[in-house]
């Protein structure tokens, strides 16, 4: 409607100020009556005068004919229930694009503790699960102990004698009871104590780390706590603060330092809830628990870490 006047008051621009009214005015309209008083008053002032009385008639055109804000406290404006209570719906956010995160931060209580920005290049990462796997695959195996181990000939208890003569028994010949296909002889090709680690270079292991923890923030299951402090030893407090977290299975404590006595003894007796400090953080340990608590001092002790150069 406001652009609708603005062109109707352009093209009688050139008219005069009757002209102008009856551009307006000349309506069976009775809420434009004040108008039209205005209008007489006009066409009587001098010439000196009329500028200033187009001006004032110009601008109570544009607010009779402007829109008014609406808010739901107007009576009469609009209908309440007719307005959107719908929030504004954001779209989601990108991952892996390395831009810093902010997050709240808070505590077992749940209470605000402001918020922490966490570093891009550590927290989001783009998700790769064939690095994730190899990572995997290299802590499993590089925590096997490897001691099994079987006998040869040499080792078996027994005799060297041999059995029988070579020929005429009509049996095999056989120079030894301590051979494989005998019962309590030895195994052939059998394991041995070994290492059964191998070969990943730091940076794709420090890479699987960065990638398990943008994993977390991005489903949103890495809480920033400011501190780990429990009052008690009492089992019975963590029980009561893993039950108020939501959609929570199984839970991982990372604190910056050494892990206070106090939480070890309270979570020692309960096989959802782990502790760890941040030195010994790992891709698998992230992977095995599907909610990450850390400790400010642990994410700044965890970025630090990414952050160094790697000797070679």
């Amino acid at each position: 409607m406001a652009a609708l006047v603005s062109k109707r008051l352009l093209r009688c621009s050139s008219g005069s100020l009757q002209s102008l009214g009856r551009c307006y005015f000349d309506s069976p309209n009775t809420g434009f009556a004040t108008f039209y008083k205005s209008r007489d008053t006009c066409s009587s002032l001098p010439g000196d005068r009329l500028c200033s009385s187009d001006r004032s008639l110009v601008r109570s055109i544009i607010r009779q004919f402007s829109t008014s804000i609406l808010s739901t406290g107007d009576e009469g404006a609009f209908p309440s229930d007719l307005l959107s209570r719908k929030p504004l719906v954001t779209s989601e956010r990108t991952i892996g694009l390395c831009q810093d995160l902010l997050i709240p931060v808070t505590n077992f209580h749940n209470e605000d503790k402001g918020f922490m920005v966490l570093p891009g290049d550590v927290f989001d990462l783009p998700i790769r699960k064939d690095i994730i796997h190899r990572v995997v695959r290299w802590q499993l195996a590089k925590r096997q102990q490897g001691t099994h181990s079987t006998k040869t000939v040499s080792e078996v208890s027994g005799t060297g004698r041999k059995p029988w003569k070579q020929k005429h028994t009509g049996r095999a010949r056989h120079g030894t009871l301590r051979g494989p296909q005998f019962r309590g002889g030895a195994t052939m090709h059998g394991p041995k104590p070994r290492s059964h680690a191998f070969k990943v270079n730091k940076k794709v292991r420090r890479l699987g780390l960065k990638i398990a923890l943008s994993a977390r923030a991005a489903e949103g299951k890495l809480l920033v706590f400011e501190d780990l402090e429990v009052p008690t030893h009492k089992t019975k407090n963590i029980v009561n603060y893993y039950n108020q977290m939501e959609n929570t299975k199984k839970v991982l404590l990372v604190d910056g330092g050494p892990l206070d006595e106090k939480l070890k003894l309270s979570t020692q007796n309960l096989h959802y809830v782990n502790v760890l400090p941040s030195i010994g953080l790992n891709v698998y340990s992230i992977l095995l628990h599907d909610t990450l608590v850390m400790s400010r001092a642990a994410v700044t002790r965890i970025v630090e870490r990414m952050r160094t150069p790697i000797n070679r």
